[in-house]
C-alpha cells in the first residue's frame, strides 16, 4: 500500500483543499492585473497596451515550463515540488508589491509564469493520489472549481483591496496567501513520490492525437483575453470590482453548468459556451457603457467562459486518454501560450486602434471557435 493510502480520509480532504487552495492562489495572481491594469499603468506611465504585458509574460513563460519542469522533475516528490513552486509564487507576489520600476515588475510576472507551468501540469492531476479511487472525480472537480473561484472571489477581492490601499497591497496579500498555501501543503499532501515518468516522447506522442483539441484552445483562449485583458479601460467604471465579481459569479455558474453537460456532449457544450462569449464581446462595444448594459452582457461572457476550462481539458483528455499526465502539461502549455498571445494582441489593438476595437476582433475570435467545434470529428466520437 502506497504511503498516501495510509492516511486517514480527513488528510485526503485536507490534501485535495491545500491543491485547490494552491491553484486558486496562482489563477488569482495570474488574472489579478486585468483588475488593477489602470493604476499599475498609470503608477509607471504606461499605456495600456504595455501594461497589458504583464499579462502576457506569466502566459509565455508557463507554456515553456510546464513540459520542462515536468519532464526535469519527474523523479522528484511532487509534494516538495508544489511546495517550492508556491515558495516561488511567494516571492513574485512579494516582489511584484515593492517592485521600483516596470522591468522588475516583469520579472515578478516571470516567476508567476514558473509556477503556473510547474503547479498546474503536477497538481491538476494528483487527485488520484490523495483520495481513494471512488472519489477521484469529484476532488478532480474540487481542484478545478479554484479556477472560477479565483475570477469569482480572488480577483474582485484583489481589486478592491488595490482600490481601498492601492495596487501594490493586493500582490503583497497574494505573497502572503502563497506561503501559507505552501506550509498547508507541506503539512496536509503526503509524500507523493512519481509513479511514472512523463517522457518528451510521450508528450509528443498525445500532441499528434491533439490537434482538433489545440486548434479550439488556440482560438477560444487567444479572443478571450485579447478582450478581457482590457475589460477595466473599457468599463471605465467607478465600480469595476462589482462588474467583476458578476462576471466571476457568472463564470462560477458556467463551470458548474459545462462539468455536467459536457459529460453528455461535449461539442454541443463547448459550441454552446463559445457562442455565448462571442456574442457578448461583439455586443459589448454597442451596450456596454453602461452599468446595467456592462452587467448583462458579462454575465453572458461568464457563464460561456465559465466551461471553457472543463471543456478544453476534456477535449485534450479525450484525445489522449492513455497519457493523462501528458495530456494535462499539453492543456496546460497551449492554454497559456494562448493566453499570452491573446493579451499580446489585444494590446496591439488597442495601442493601434481602441479598447472597443479589441473586443470585437476578441468575439470574432471567439466565434470561428464554434465553427471548429461543431464540424471537428474528433470531437463528435468524443462525444
Amino acid at each position: 500500500m502506497t504511503i498516501e493510502m495510509t492516511r486517514p480520509p480527513t488528510t485526503h480532504r485536507l490534501g485535495v483543499a491545500a491543491v485547490t487552495l494552491g491553484i486558486f492562489t496562482i489563477v488569482t495572481t495570474e488574472i489579478l492585473p486585468v483588475g488593477l491594469l489602470t493604476p499599475i499603468g498609470a503608477d509607471f506611465g504606461l499605456s495600456a497596451g504595455r501594461t497589458g504585458l504583464l499579462m502576457t509574460m506569466p502566459g509565455l513563460v508557463a507554456a515553456v515550463a510546464a513540459p520542462v519542469i515536468t519532464v526535469t522533475t519527474a523523479r522528484l516528490d511532487r509534494r516538495l515540488m508544489l511546495c517550492a513552486l508556491m515558495g516561488l509564487l511567494a516571492v513574485a507576489g512579494f516582489l511584484a508589491a515593492a517592485a521600483p520600476s516596470y522591468e522588475l515588475e516583469l520579472l515578478a510576472r516571470l516567476f508567476v509564469g514558473l509556477t503556473i507551468g510547474g503547479f498546474w501540469s503536477i497538481g491538476a492531476g494528483l487527485a488520484g493520489r490523495l483520495v481513494p479511487e471512488q472519489w477521484t472525480a469529484r476532488a478532480t472537480a474540487v481542484i478545478f472549481s479554484a479556477v472560477p473561484l479565483g475570477t469569482v472571489l480572488g480577483v474582485p477581492g484583489g481589486t478592491l483591496l488595490g482600490e481601498l490601499l492601492g495596487w501594490r497591497a493586493s500582490f503583497a496579500a497574494l505573497g502572503g496567501l502563497s506561503l501559507v498555501v505552501m506550509i498547508a501543503l507541506y503539512v496536509t499532501v503526503p509524500s507523493l513520490p512519481p509513479l511514472q515518468v512523463t517522457r518528451l516522447s510521450v508528450v509528443r506522442g498525445a500532441l499528434r492525437r491533439s490537434k482538433r483539441a489545440l486548434l479550439a484552445t488556440c482560438l477560444v483562449v487567444t479572443g478571450h483575453f485579447a478582450a478581457y485583458t482590457y475589460v477595466t479601460p473599457f468599463l471605465h467604471s467607478d465600480r469595476i470590482s462589482l462588474l467583476l465579481l458578476v462576471y466571476g459569479g457568472a463564470g462560477l455558474a458556467g463551470n458548474l453548468i459545462a462539468g455536467t453537460t459536457a459529460a453528455r456532449n461535449l461539442r454541443l457544450t463547448f459550441a454552446t459556451c463559445a457562442g455565448l462569449m462571442a456574442v457578448a464581446m461583439l455586443l459589448l462595444p454597442l451596450f456596454g457603457h453602461t452599468t446595467p448594459g456592462a452587467a448583462v452582457l458579462l454575465v453572458i461572457w461568464g457563464l460561456g467562459y465559465g466551461g471553457v476550462p472543463v471543456c478544453t481539458m476534456s477535449m485534450f483528455a479525450a484525445a489522449a486518454p492513455q497519457a493523462r499526465e501528458a495530456a494535462t502539461v499539453l492543456f496546460t502549455s497551449s492554454f497559456q501560450a494562448v493566453l499570452s498571445l491573446g493579451a499580446l494582441l489585444g494590446g496591439l489593438v488597442v495601442d493601434t486602434w481602441s479598447v472597443s476595437a479589441t473586443m470585437v476582433a476578441g468575439g470574432v475570435c471567439v466565434a470561428l471557435t464554434v465553427g471548429v467545434v461543431t464540424w471537428s470529428r474528433t470531437q463528435a466520437a468524443a462525444t
